[in-house]
Formats: C-alpha cells, sequence, structure tokens
C-alpha cells in the first residue's frame, strides 16, 4: 500500500505549490515596489491580478504603473480597485490623484443631487459591511418586534414599536445599496483609454468624421459594443461617438 500512498501525496504536490504561489509572489511583488524596482513590481503584480484577483492587488498595480509614469493603466487598475471596494479612500485620493496627470479634463454634466448623494451613500461602507449591516438591523427588529408584543409596559411598547421601524428602513436602505454595489461590480459598462490619443469617429468606420480626440487615461462609458472592431461610447460631458475597441480597456 506505501507505493499508492507515496503516489497521492505526489499528486498533491502541485495543489500544495500552487496555493502558497500567490502569497509568495505578493512578497516578491512588495519587496520590488520598497526597492523602487517598479517595473518589476508591475509584472508581478500584474500575475497577481490574473490568479487572486482583489481590490488590494489591483490598487498596488495602480501605485506601480503610477511611479513608472504610465497614467493610463494606473487610473485603470485604480478603477478596477474601486470597483470592488467604494469604500477605501486610499484608492479614490490616489485615482484622483492619477486623474490630474491625464489630458483630457472632462467637466461632468449636472445630475440631479439626490442621484447624487445616494452615488455616494451608497459607497460609505463595503458590499460586506453593508450586508453585516442589513442581517443585524433585520435581528434586532425581529427582537424588538418580540418585545412588543411581550410587554405591558406602554412606554416599552412604544419605543419598542419605533426602534422595530427604524430598525427595517436601514435593513431595505443596507440591502438596496449592498444590491448597488454588487450590480456595479457585475457590470462592466466603462472603460480606460489606454492609447496614447483615439480620434473619436461619428460612424464606426476609419473614413467617418472626426468628432474630438481622448487621450490615455480618460473614462468613456460603452453604449454599444455589438460590433467587432467598433464601440460607440459616450463621455462625461455627454458627447458620444465611436472608438477601436483596442483603443481602451474594460474596467
Amino acid at each position: 500500500m506505501k507505493p499508492y500512498i507515496f503516489a497521492i501525496l505526489l499528486a498533491f504536490v502541485p495543489l500544495l505549490t500552487q496555493a502558497a504561489s500567490p502569497a509568495e509572489t505578493k512578497t516578491l511583488a512588495d519587496s520590488a515596489y520598497a526597492r523602487a524596482d517598479y517595473e518589476t513590481a508591475v509584472k508581478l503584480y500584474g500575475e497577481l491580478a490574473e490568479t487572486n484577483p482583489n481590490s488590494e492587488v489591483f490598487y498596488n498595480l495602480g501605485c506601480a504603473y503610477y511611479r513608472i509614469d504610465d497614467i493610463a493603466h494606473s487610473v485603470l487598475w485604480f478603477e478596477r480597485a474601486l470597483k470592488l471596494d467604494p469604500s477605501n479612500k486610499d484608492v479614490v485620493f490616489n485615482l484622483e490623484l492619477a486623474r490630474t496627470k491625464t489630458i483630457d479634463k472632462i467637466i461632468p454634466q449636472h445630475e440631479f443631487i439626490l442621484f447624487t448623494y445616494f452615488r455616494s451613500m451608497t459607497n460609505w461602507f463595503s458590499l460586506r459591511t453593508w450586508t453585516i449591516i442589513g442581517l443585524l438591523s433585520f435581528v434586532l427588529m425581529l427582537v424588538l418586534l418580540l418585545i412588543f408584543y411581550a410587554s405591558d409596559s406602554i412606554f416599552v411598547r412604544k419605543c419598542a414599536f419605533s426602534s422595530a421601524v427604524l430598525l427595517l428602513l436601514v435593513c431595505i436602505l443596507s440591502n438596496v445599496c449592498a444590491m448597488k454595489q454588487n450590480d456595479f461590480k457585475q457590470v462592466h459598462t466603462s472603460g480606460i483609454i489606454t492609447a496614447p490619443a483615439v480620434t473619436v469617429k461619428s460612424t464606426p468606420a476609419d473614413n467617418g468624421n472626426d468628432l474630438f480626440v481622448l487621450h490615455e487615461g480618460s473614462k468613456v462609458e460603452i453604449l454599444d459594443s455589438s460590433l467587432k472592431e467598433w464601440c460607440e461610447v459616450t463621455i462625461a460631458d455627454g458627447k458620444q461617438g465611436w472608438i477601436p475597441k483596442k483603443s481602451f480597456d474594460l474596467i
């Protein structure tokens, strides 16, 4: 039986090696970044982004790209990190810092203030935190309802009922915010221009009329990606047109 046991153990060796690989790669990447070898850090963090994608790795990769002055990819990876963790203040700060180095200064269209406030509120916490808040508020609401039905005191019943209603609203709000964040993670309808410059066309063809030029690091929202080589996009100020798909990377 011993040869069979040995064979089984050998079969698990590659799995164990593979499991340890991301941690080792991150250690090497962190070490390369610490000694200012940013090219190596980009390479190693890039490998991690493919094998072990998470907000921290994306953020570190954005920082490494920023250090080698590749602003387009820095913005791209900061945006990807923000997509996974919208409540991360370090990601928000560094993304805004990277955006100051982009060429295009696009002024967003005005939107209804309640939409802006709701989007900001949604990003107060991470998806996990919103989920925990929703579960806790629901459980506490049930406890207060039990107190409401069990208590003989009018004051206690009023306090329990009012608090239960408040917790119900908190539960609904946290679940809505969690669903919005989850939808934001799952949908890929925006991208970052990674080509040095791209001319936006009126039609999906090289001979289409030139509308305006976008430079690397600019963010676009995708309207139509059904064509093989072209994509219809819009930018924050409302302008829209067609650009080659090879000129941008999805967030």
